[in-house]
């Protein structure tokens, strides 16, 4: 069986634009990218997206490649770690043989990702309800108290997501199995909702449904349409949801680091160095 990684442990690009160097360590829960335009963070962040799929399924092996990206992980003997990407824009949906076929409210590559997600939600919750099953069924009353705790993170996330919707009177409709909205009497598809709801609605759901699993989360920009309260808010919720996540990300705003992960800031300058 091949061995997953549980975070990455060092990034490094020989040749950036032919003339720069970068070597970064890695911390295992919060990396973040900083630096003015231009410097190099979303290439930064892309190469190591582009390396990542191209060897999906793939033992990572680092090489010598005059020109390339070298990731390794915190095990010698890991071939992989699941992985997930997030950017800031949202481009309309150009394939329309998809919109058709699936739900005429997909119009967007959000849409698209909450459509995906939706379907590993409810793969998440038959999960979650076997092993609330196993527990209660156990002789053992201690294994039986389990299930409450197993079905905590879910009533967590969907808490969250009132709590940030609020204001515009929007709560999960608790009674469903995928994810829909109640406003005031009135039924909405994720779809439906606003860019930034959408961002951070797929944000926290791409997190839940690792249940607890390690993975790495990449995002560019992630504060793009999201409120200032939530980009304050969105690092310790994602950490919340699951303590297992290693998160990459690149940054503008202050608000994102205000809630105590400024040890978690790297400058480029800092990891970058002149081809000798």
């Amino acid at each position: 069986m091949e061995e997953k990684a549980k975070y990455i442990k060092r990034i490094e690009i020989k040749n950036l634009w032919n003339r720069l160097t970068v070597k970064w360590d890695l911390r295992p829960d919060v990396n973040i990218l900083a630096g003015i335009n231009g410097v190099g963070k979303t290439t930064i962040l892309n190469r190591v997206i582009s390396f990542l799929e191209e060897h999906e399924g793939e033992k990572v092996t680092p090489t010598e490649d005059i020109e390339g990206v070298n990731v390794y992980f915190d095990s010698p003997q890991a071939q992989y770690i699941p992985y997930n990407v997030i950017r800031s824009y949202d481009r309309p949906l150009m394939v329309k043989e998809v919109t058709s076929r699936v739900d005429r409210n997909v119009r967007s590559e959000l849409d698209w990702q909450l459509y995906l997600l939706q379907r590993k939600y409810l793969d998440y919750q038959v999960n979650v309800g076997n092993r609330m099953i196993e527990c209660l069924g156990s002789n053992d009353p201690d294994v039986r108290v389990k299930a409450i705790e197993i079905a905590h993170n879910k009533t967590r996330f969907q808490d969250i997501v009132d709590e940030l919707f609020s204001y515009t009177h929007k709560k999960i409709d608790r009674t469903r199995n995928e994810i829909v909205f109640n406003q005031r009497g009135k039924l909405l598809l994720p779809y439906q909702l606003s860019s930034g709801e959408k961002q951070m609605l797929l944000i926290l759901l791409t997190t839940l449904v690792q249940d607890f699993d390690h993975f790495v989360l990449l995002m560019d920009e992630p504060e793009a349409s999201l409120h200032i309260e939530w980009q304050q808010k969105l690092i310790s919720i994602i950490r919340e949801l699951n303590p297992n996540a290693q998160l990459i990300l690149t940054t503008h705003s202050p608000a994102v680091i205000m809630e105590g992960w400024l040890d978690a800031v790297t400058e480029v300058s800092d990891i970058s160095t002149l081809k000798e």
